[in-house]
């Protein structure tokens, strides 16, 4: 594996273009023991949703209302530190940075049609409570003698 990571797949065919993306690396406080504290382990991965191109219109304008809360100024950040390796948080980050997009810029579900349960169905509800009713009437009573 040489070079750099996949590119970030949003969904099909549409991409984030690697120009876009702005990667920064810091020290981690994650595992690594003494070689932590002189490698640069922790990868952010910052990419500006508001002025990219990348996304149709469409998709573009559902990703801004789905993760207002996420973006700082239109940009998305999103940060990984779990792993030893800067290659290994790199992978992570960009296939987070690729879930979140393919879930924000998912159609929106079909809307619930309602329905009217069938008349042997209902029928079929009212006789079993009629039944469990009467299965409990018979139970426990104790008369006296």
């Amino acid at each position: 594996m040489g070079g750099m990571t996949e590119p970030v797949r949003v969904r099909g065919s549409v991409v984030v273009p690697d120009a876009e993306l702005v990667w920064r690396f810091s020290r981690s406080s994650g595992p690594g023991g003494q070689h932590v504290n002189t490698s640069d382990s922790r990868v952010e991965l910052r990419w500006d949703l508001a002025a990219s191109d990348a996304l149709p219109a469409v998709w573009k304008e559902r990703a801004l209302e789905r993760l207002a809360s996420r973006l700082v100024d239109g940009v998305l950040v999103v940060r990984a530190s779990e792993h030893r390796s800067q290659w290994r948080n790199r992978e992570v980050a960009a296939a987070r940075l690729a879930a979140l997009l393919g879930e924000a810029t998912a159609p929106p579900p079909k809307a619930r049609r309602a329905t009217k349960p069938s008349r042997g169905m209902v029928e079929r509800r009212l006789e079993n409570k009629r039944h469990r009713s009467g299965l409990k009437q018979g139970r426990g009573r104790i008369r006296p003698q």
